[in-house]
């Protein structure tokens, strides 16, 4: 604030003719007046003539000019253009017309003419559209605040783009202030900003910046606020920081800035307020952090940050927060240099790697009002003093190893008690419903894995709980009617994972009327399919045995976004509306008994990033209209009766990663038929076009094109993901994680894949009829895991160029007709575990060395011109000249009722609450007849691992 103003004398009335603008300013505006405030305007008559005197006026004590105005919060309602009165008011020095309503009317250009203004604020007043060029004139101005005028769906309703904020920089340099928060500017900052010495205050949150943050801006020599926040396109990096800085807030959460907390960042000694929240950072935070004394906020949740051994926080007693959630800490115990913040209001260490023991001393932090340890692999007991935390609101300690047997009764104590998470650790939750005890109104209970047998009765009452979760405990039996009806403000309600049969009350349509997410996934549900209310934006019913058709009020939910049905006994024909659902993101209806065509309809615009129909009897082609859904990712149709030629149209769709189409009736050859479109699957990864009649020679204009499986991408630890929606409950994530997974069938056995890591590549064209040799140009698919092009009719020899595919774990090219040596470079394969030539026509010495020395005879049968290891015959004593047919296992390559089958599927392990319980890319298992991956599990685990992956895992016999 800049007070400068001086009042007028009470001997000398104000102007009339400024008397008059002021009256008529009021009475253009309605004023809205609310309980909680008095309109000062209203006020003016009863305080006399003398406008001087008013409140919210400051006059000039020699001239008795209006110099100052202030009616922030005054409940005025209306629009204001550049003919109203206040542009008379020519002297004016200060404006402040702050939280009021203009009705999303624009800044009018007559501001212009306050030439004097060295005060401007209009900061939420619901002003809209172009900042006017005339603001960049006013260069008096010390403080300009435009933030915060927003509609009701909290989106910005101002831009700067004519003028732009260079202009600005260049024209008001006498700023010390300088607020555009929610402004649309949409364009990198100017470098101009950074020769504005006066600047104290820069606030720029959710702007639409973009590039790289002009690194000279944090050595301003009188910067104390900046606050970049929520600009998700802008980068950057931090300098270092000298002790002559002034900074007390330093705002850059959800920002992509990168690098390393510097160590001067401990010579920020008036630093008051730190918030990385959401960038790029990664490193160890440095110790110096333990120099900022004056720091209140400490926030570096969602990073990289790492480190075994945490800094020293013992002398920052100012600190109220810390919140270090979601890096990649290994401290061997809660850092106990905490135990001494008596101040301390919120501590947040989850989604770490912590370990040791629940720290007892915790208790002592009787200011406490959240803790948050969950995710991390804290043991011990949850220790009996914690009624001591009378302040505490919320506890999550969900995900840990924490055991024993906890009391309900203990958390009764805490009467401010609001949101408890306990979910999967390994105690036991005994809930006795108390007698004489008041049970605090909870707004989220996570109660899943706590050995429960039972709903809680004394959930009937919490009238104000907006999520439950009881997943994965022992409940059985019917569930009670009631559940839906316990309060009005339910919007979460998870009950996977237990052993429910039915309904207490049969109902078509669940009677809550504010549910967004309903899980009843993996129970023993029977009868027809409830329907969820309109409001639902997911709905898991995936793993029961809800049978009959799927009800047409599926139509009417324009909000849902998530619908699994998988693995139910569905029936009937698919509703055809699912392709006009606009906000639909993943449609899974896996493993039902559906018959008929494939809904013909997908409009355009859609959502959809997953469409799952495997395992059903669908038939017909498929619709062309699929090639409507532009975000679409991960397509299965596997297992199905589908007649068509191979869909070359879908490779018009720029995010298809993952295409399952085995186990249909396609045919014909693989050739692309629009050779204009350059690119046909860019980022396609995995592939599986088995058990079907293609013919015909490999694709190689499509193998070319392929550049997703071109890439190593060695360093991408992360995994493909369908759906990562995070839901804050009083600061409680609920992460609804749905990445992508698959099983692969061993004659109805099932092996589950929780996530796919981004490096994981395949290509499966097994049990076809493509003949012809390998394209050499395979070997330019680097990225390539797995490759199997078993039980074809496949000849010549196999491409030296396969040596490099370096990734290469799996490669199966069984039962063709291959000739030929067995190229030496695939001893290159350092990864290589499942080998399989099998059933070929193959002469000479096999390659030795590397994984060849791992891999058994299986791996070479019914190749009589092989010799060498790991088969008996020697090459020495071995005559190659004559050979019989290779032998062969099955009725040959036209028998497709006995070819194995490879299919991929989506699973969603503990995908239940939205909580991820998985494991990595692993575990490969294989048919007989196809002999895909055959004696995979006699073969040992290479000692080489592979740099930034994971390695497949094999499962044990």
């Amino acid at each position: 604030m800049i007070f400068f103003f001086q009042l007028s004398s009470h001997q000398q009335l104000c102007r009339k003719d400024e008397y008059l603008a002021l009256m008529q300013f009021k009475d253009s505006f309605v004023i809205e007046r609310q309980a909680s405030t008095s309109p000062k305007v209203n006020l003016w008559k009863s305080q006399g003539v003398d406008c001087c005197s008013w409140e919210g006026i400051w006059c000039d004590q020699d001239t008795s000019h209006v110099i100052g105005l202030d009616l922030s919060n005054s409940c005025l309602f209306g629009s204001i253009n550049s003919s109203s009165s206040l542009f008379r008011l020519g002297h004016l020095q200060y404006l402040n017309l702050a939280l009021n309503d203009f009705n999303f009317s624009k800044i009018p250009s007559a501001v212009g003419n306050l030439s004097r203004l060295t005060y401007l604020n209009l900061s939420g007043s619901f002003f809209s559209g172009q900042i006017p060029h005339e603001i960049s004139k006013l260069f008096n101005l010390a403080r300009l605040d435009l933030s915060f005028n927003l509609d009701y769906s909290n989106r910005g309703l101002l831009e700067l783009k004519r003028p732009d904020l260079n202009s600005l920089a260049q024209n008001l340099t006498k700023l010390g202030w300088l607020d555009l928060s929610y402004v649309g500017i949409n364009s990198p900052i100017p470098k101009a900003l950074a020769n504005m010495s006066s600047l104290t205050h820069l606030h720029f949150g959710q702007c639409g910046l973009l590039e790289k943050f002009p690194i000279d801006i944090f050595q301003l020599p009188k910067l104390q606020f900046l606050d970049l926040d929520n600009n998700w396109e802008l980068s950057g990096s931090f300098p270092e920081f000298h002790s002559h800085s002034q900074l007390r807030v330093l705002d850059v959460r959800n920002t992509t800035f990168s690098g390393e907390l510097p160590i001067s960042i401990g010579m920020l000694s008036s630093l008051e307020y730190l918030d990385v929240s959401s960038c790029n950072l990664s490193g160890w935070v440095p110790p110096s952090i333990g120099n900022l004394t004056k720091l209140h906020v400490l926030n570096l949740p969602n990073n990289s940050f790492r480190g075994e051994n945490a800094p020293l926080f013992s002398n920052l007693t100012q600190l109220t927060q810390i919140n270090l959630r979601l890096n990649q800490f290994t401290f061997s115990e809660v850092p106990s240099s905490l135990a001494s913040l008596n101040h301390l209001m919120k501590i947040d260490l989850s989604y770490n790697h912590i370990t040791g023991n629940f720290p007892s001393w915790i208790t002592n932090l009787t200011d406490l009002r959240q803790l948050g340890l969950g995710f991390n692999m804290l043991q011990g007991s949850l220790p009996s003093s914690i009624p001591r935390l009378k302040n505490l609101e919320a506890l999550y300690v969900y995900f840990n190893n924490l055991s024993g047997i906890v009391e309900f009764d203990t958390f009764l104590e805490l009467k401010s008690l609001n949101s408890l998470a306990l979910s999967f650790n390994n105690f036991s939750l005994v809930i006795k419903t108390p007698t004489n005890k008041t049970i605090p109104k909870f707004k989220l209970l996570s109660l899943a894995s706590c050995n429960l047998r039972e709903i809680p009765d004394f959930l009937r009452n919490q009238s104000e709980l907006n999520v439950l979760i009881l997943a994965s405990n022992n409940l059985h039996g019917q569930i009670p009617s009631w559940i839906f009806n316990m309060s009005a403000s339910l919007w979460a309600l998870c009950l996977s994972n237990n052993n429910f049969t039915s309904f207490e009350e049969s109902f078509l349509v669940f009677p809550s009327t504010s549910l967004l997410y309903l899980d009843l996934s993996f129970n023993s549900l029977k009868g027809s399919l409830p329907i969820p209310p309109l409001s639902i934006l997911l709905y898991l019913v995936s793993g029961n045995m809800f049978s009959g058709e799927i009800p047409p009020q599926f139509c009417n939910m324009t909000s849902l976004q998530l619908l699994d049905l998988s693995q139910n006994n569905l029936s009937g024909t698919m509703l055809q509306c699912f392709g006009n659902l606009s906000s639909m993101l993943v449609l899974n209806l896996e493993g039902n008994n559906f018959h008929g065509p494939i809904p013909e309809t997908w409009e355009s615009g859609n959502k959809l990033k997953e469409i799952k129909m495997g395992k059903n009897n669908l038939q017909g082609r498929l619709p062309r209209s699929l090639s409507n859904c532009k975000m679409l990712e991960f397509l299965d149709l596997g297992n199905n009766k589908i007649e068509d030629t191979f869909p070359y149209w879908l490779g018009a769709l720029p995010e298809m990663r993952i295409l399952i189409l085995h186990s249909n009736r396609f045919h014909g050859t693989i050739s692309i038929k629009v050779p204009e479109i350059d690119f046909l699957f860019p980022k396609l990864r995995i592939i599986d076009l088995s058990n079907n009649g293609f013919v015909g020679t490999l694709p190689m204009d499509l193998f070319a094109r392929w550049n997703a499986m071109a890439d190593l991408d060695e360093e991408n630890a992360t995994y493909l993901q369908v759906y990562n929606y995070h839901l804050m409950v009083n600061s409680f994530i609920i992460p609804f994680q749905f990445p992508y997974s698959m099983t692969i069938t061993n004659k109805g056995e099932k092996l589950e894949y929780a996530k796919i890591l981004e490096i994981f590549k395949a290509i499966d064209f097994s049990c076809n009829k493509f003949e012809g040799e390998i394209p050499e140009l395979v070997g330019n698919l680097k990225g390539l895991q797995l490759l199997n092009l078993s039980n074809n009719i496949l000849d010549g020899q196999i491409p030296s160029a396969l040596g490099y595919l370096a990734n290469l774990e799996a490669l199966d090219l069984s039962q063709n007709k291959f000739t030929g040596r067995i190229p030496t470079q695939l001893t290159w394969l350092n990864f290589l575990e499942v080998f399989n030539v099998s059933h070929n026509y193959l002469t000479g010495p096999i390659p030795q060395g590397q994984q060849f020395d791992t891999f058994e005879n299986s791996s070479f049968d019914g190749n009589l011109g092989l010799c060498g290891m790991p088969l008996s015959r020697k090459c020495d004593y071995y005559n190659s000249k004559s050979l019989p047919p290779p032998s062969s296992t099955s009725k040959g390559n036209e028998d497709f009722g006995l070819l194995a089958e490879f299919n991929w599927k989506l699973v969603l392990l503990g995908y239940g609450c939205g909580f991820l319980i998985g494991v990595v890319i692993g575990n490969i298992v294989f048919t007989r007849n196809c002999e895909w991956f055959m004696k995979t599990f006699r073969i040992r685990q290479p000692t080489r691992k592979r740099k930034g992956g994971e390695r497949l895992k094999r499962s044990k016999e």
